[in-house]
């Protein structure tokens, strides 16, 4: 009897020693978990809340995982020993219960850091089960580990934890794919980031929007290698999903987060340069989308929206070399500058603003940039009827409200400036009137001087007469050691104004005057890019010069807004005095490079879709164009974006006899004698003798007269005597004509 209670006795503290461990068991589990939890939490509390917000995103899948989890551990056992040995072995059973605990804590704070939650698994893939995989061999070591530290893996079956790891691979890869049961997808399994050639050179580009069509242009850019924009960010309307990605792109935040993801991205050196719709904006809210495009326009950001994967096309009246849209900006290897625009807004608000010029390229660009900023009229000046017709008219469309008046007028005709000027009294003059066209202007040289130095000259005066407060002359990159005639007599016109400006510096009154000068604007009329894009459409070739040329570039938008910036700079400021305001435009890029890109971009293959050909430099045409003529003094500029430069000032009253020469000698056709003229005020130009019927123009000396020499060596002996007479206030016979003085 007594061996009887003895036995039962030890049956007793056998069993309770054993409850005793399992309870013991879990507590240390729960203590390790409790722990483990703790010193995340502590390692990094800003990760750590990061994770949490992501787990609290997909509550269901986590609590679906860590059941795959414990139900992958039992399985594995159960598979090992059999269900029948299992249920009659008690030490199998306390070695689940210790270790499915242990197990259950480190899959709660690996698989969140292990980014199992930071994926939107309804567009998953198979390389997204990398993700998978790695958290799988990471629950598996730890557990491992921990078992081995605290067992020394006594009673665990090597094979039951290989077949849990396989297990919860399974289990875990089934949960997701369950997201997108109707649509499996299997992109390259090489990266969009590692499939892009030169990475560096590609554009940073924002989107805006998460939904299917991101995901659709997402694919498109991971599978085409000749794509060259590179999506770094994207932005959705609630935030709701800040810290997934999306095929390997973040999703950084809500609409309303604009100016900090893009501050960030700037910190990481993504700043985008292209801001992409990927729906269309009432889709977003015409509000949200109107303020989130000013924003990317005030930083100098390009913005546009995808195409309808709806639109369709006739096949067969498909072009194959139909010309696919290019953003301008694309063209660019910078980004856009940013604006003061609540300098411009004080500069424009509330004033009487006339523009010459305002139907072409930059006068156009011009006059819609300032109608934005509330004059309180704008008189619009062009000798083009339709391109006045045609700004009128969108004017009307966009600022219905906006006084306004036309007026045709030929800068030319000085009488009919002066009646213009009388009747509406402009406080602000922007002088964009100018024949641009190198060749054209190379053949036509005495309208070149009527309109580029006259006409300037004419509209300088009337604003000074009228008492304007400023008037800002467009010029070009052209007019630095020219070797054209566009070029030369666009100088002449920044020495008239930079002579008015420093004769009100003296007088202490009269208006500012101040010379903006920029290089090629893209997409202008008459420049390379619409030429580029008819060659392309019609399959080419595209005409290059020379495979040398470089010119400085920027987009008619950003030109006309650092203009505006630096008008209200100068006037605000009292800042510029004499100087010529040059915008910064980058580093100077080869044409061939333009050519090039601009194939890629249209979706085709350089010198194997359409050829490139170099056809030679035309009259008065350079290889490279310069920031500085030899003359000018640089100078820094507090105006963002822009540089100074100080030319050498001519006295006035030089310019306006010369100028008055130049008139009549235009007047008359004498190209020679006009040329003559230019070449005598701006030193280093090589005048050129014009050729019969609008040949090209033979250029009469071979280099430009070097610094130090007498800039009217090379000139013929009648042409000489003809400057000396004049200069003298006599007159000479040249060539049959009569040259009277015209002092003033």
């Amino acid at each position: 009897m007594e061996r009887g209670e003895k036995v039962i006795s030890a049956r007793r503290q056998e069993m309770g020693a054993r409850r005793d461990d399992v309870l013991a068991a879990w507590k240390a589990a729960i203590a390790y978990a409790d722990s483990a939890v703790r010193a995340a939490v502590l390692l990094s509390k800003k990760s750590a809340r990061s994770h949490v917000r992501k787990v609290r995103q997909a509550p269901l899948l986590f609590a679906t995982d860590l059941v795959s989890a414990c139900f992958a551990l039992s399985f594995a056992f159960v598979a090992r020993y059999g269900l029948e040995q299992v249920q009659a072995s008690p030490e199998l059973i306390k070695t689940l219960l210790f270790a499915g605990p242990q197990y259950l804590a480190i899959c709660i704070v690996v698989f969140p850091m292990a980014g199992l939650y930071s994926r939107n698994w309804r567009y998953g893939s198979i390389s997204d089960l990398w993700t998978i995989l790695r958290a799988v061999l990471i629950t598996t070591a730890l557990l491992v580990c921990v078992l081995f530290f605290i067992t020394r893996l006594e009673d665990i079956p090597r094979a039951a934890l290989l077949l849990e790891a396989l297990l919860l691979s399974l289990f875990l890869s089934a949960s997701r794919l369950s997201f997108r049961i109707n649509e499996l997808s299997l992109p390259d399994n090489a990266g969009w980031l590692k499939q892009a050639p030169e990475r560096e050179q590609k554009i940073p580009t924002l989107l805006v929007g998460a939904g299917d069509a991101a995901d659709l242009y997402l694919r498109a850019v991971s599978r085409d290698r000749s794509c060259f924009h590179r999506p770094v960010a994207i932005i959705e309307p609630t935030g709701a999903c800040e810290g997934i990605m999306l095929r390997g792109v973040p999703i950084m935040g809500a609409l309303t987060d604009f100016e900090r993801v893009v501050r960030e991205l700037r910190l990481s050196n993504s700043f985008p340069r292209h801001l992409v719709f990927t729906e269309a904006p009432s889709v977003f809210g015409e509000e949200v989308c109107e303020k989130l495009i000013r924003q990317a326009e005030a930083l100098g950001i390009a913005v546009s929206r995808l195409s309808q994967m709806t639109e369709l096309k006739n096949a067969k009246r498909a072009n194959r070399f139909e010309l696919k849209s290019i953003e301008l900006t694309d063209l660019l290897e910078r980004p856009q500058a940013a604006l003061d625009r609540d300098a411009i807004l004080r500069l424009i608000r509330r004033r009487r603003v006339l523009i010459t010029g305002a139907g072409g390229s930059i006068g156009s660009e011009l006059t819609l940039q300032i109608a934005a900023c509330e004059p309180s009229q704008l008189v619009l000046v062009e000798n083009c009827e339709f391109n006045l017709y045609t700004i009128d008219l969108e004017l009307a469309e966009r600022f219905p409200t906006l006084p306004r008046a036309t007026c045709l007028c030929n800068v030319r005709r000085a009488n009919r400036v002066n009646d213009v000027f009388e009747e509406y009294r402009p406080e602000l003059v922007f002088h964009a009137a100018a024949l641009k066209h190198v060749p054209m202007v190379e053949i036509n040289p005495c309208e070149g001087a009527l309109t580029n130095v006259i006409g300037t000259m004419n509209v300088a005066n009337a604003a000074r007469q009228i008492g304007a407060l400023a008037m800002v002359q467009i010029s070009t990159d052209k007019v630095v050691n020219p070797t054209s005639v566009m070029g030369g007599t666009k100088r002449l016109a920044e020495l008239y104004c930079q002579a008015l400006d420093l004769e009100g510096v003296e007088r202490g009154s009269g208006p500012r005057y101040m010379t903006v000068r920029f290089g090629n604007v893209l997409g202008s009329s008459g420049s390379l890019i619409p030429l580029f894009k008819r060659q392309i459409a019609s399959g080419g070739p595209l005409t290059v010069t020379d495979p040398d040329m470089t010119r400085f570039f920027m987009t008619i938008r950003e030109a006309v807004e650092l203009t505006l910036q630096a008008s209200a700079y100068g006037l605000e400021g009292d800042i510029g005095k004499g100087e010529i305001f040059v915008l910064d435009m980058g580093k100077p890029v080869k044409i061939m490079d333009i050519a090039r890109r601009m194939i890629r971009l249209a979706g085709l293959v350089p010198d194997k879709d359409i050829a490139i050909k170099v056809i030679g430099l035309r009259p008065g045409e350079k290889c490279y164009e310069e920031l500085f003529d030899m003359n000018d003094t640089p100078v820094p500029s507090p105006v963002p974006g822009v540089f100074g430069a100080i030319p050498r000032p001519v006295p006035l009253s030089k310019l306006r006899t010369t100028f008055a020469r130049l008139e009549r000698f235009a007047e008359l056709g004498d190209a020679s004698m006009v040329l003559a003229l230019i070449s005598s005020l701006v030193p280093g130009y090589a005048w050129q003798r014009p050729a019969l019927a609008g040949a090209a123009l033979a250029p009469m000396q071979d280099e430009s007269t070097r610094e130090g020499e007498d800039h009217d060596v090379g000139l013929p002996d009648n042409l000489l005597a003809a400057l000396v007479a004049e200069t003298d206030g006599g007159s000479a016979e040249v060539s049959g004509w009569v040259s009277p003085s015209r002092l003033q």
